[in-house]
């Protein structure tokens, strides 16, 4: 798979994904990401890429032309137009499902946009989708196009070491993720739970989907109408109620 990545900032972002993961699955093969200075397409001598906004207002706005020549100076024109994704808080909330449906396509293209935003002409003619990371506003689409392409490569073969590191986690299945323990079995008079040390694989499982069951209903229990909880859990919340 193939990311690019459109910014101002190109050197932020190339400093994030050449480290640990993301990096060594880069120097494997499993991803090629590359960033792309939206300001080398100013067509001035200034590489000036923003202006005033019609209609007054605070701030500044992206303009069209720059961010449309540098979209199209990334793939060839006898190549499909790869997937954009422009990266705004009026997109629809990034989730889990939508990085494994992303880690799916062959190419993928996060805009990062600037000041006050682009000019809605360009996302008009060229973005796919918008996608938010959350309800906040932040100085630029640097950040959450980070964490897209994180999470999507997290996503693909190879990149981590065993399937279960993200089919075991939070939000894959709908559900938060059981706690974790590791050395000493007691910290500050605090032990790891017995059934951790107890060797018995299944019971471990078990226990584990209860206390991944009851860690969402404390914490998100807006999630549990999307999640696969079923007759069978509710019998093994039962049966392991007075283990945790």
């Amino acid at each position: 798979m193939r990311i690019d990545i459109l910014t101002l900032f190109p050197e932020m972002c190339n400093t994030v994904m050449n480290e640990s993961i993301i990096g060594r699955a880069q120097k494997s093969g499993k991803v090629e990401i590359v960033c792309t200075n939206i300001r080398d397409f100013a067509g001035n001598k200034h590489n000036k890429v923003d202006d005033m906004p019609y209609g007054g207002g605070m701030g500044m706005v992206m303009a069209a032309q720059p961010i449309y020549d540098c979209f199209k100076n990334i793939y060839a024109p006898n190549e499909p137009k790869p997937h954009l994704v422009y990266l705004s808080p009026k997109g629809a909330k990034f989730t889990q499902q939508k990085a494994v449906e992303l880690s799916k396509l062959d190419r993928l293209v996060l805009l990062c946009g600037h000041y006050e935003g682009v000019d809605q002409r360009v996302l008009d003619e060229i973005v796919d989708e918008e996608i938010s990371i959350g309800d906040y506003v932040l100085t630029g689409g640097e950040l959450p196009a980070l964490v897209v392409a994180d999470a999507v490569c997290r996503m693909l073969p190879g990149v981590l070491s065993d399937d279960l590191c993200f089919t075991d986690e939070s939000h894959f299945n709908g559900l938060l993720e059981y706690p974790q323990y590791t050395r000493p079995a007691v910290w500050n008079e605090k032990p790891v739970p017995s059934i951790l040390l107890s060797g018995d694989h299944k019971k471990i499982e078990e226990w584990r989907k209860c206390k991944s069951i009851l860690t969402t209903i404390d914490k998100r229990p807006d999630m549990l109408s999307q999640s696969d909880i079923d007759e069978k859990d509710k019998k093994l919340l039962e049966k392991y109620k007075d283990l945790i």
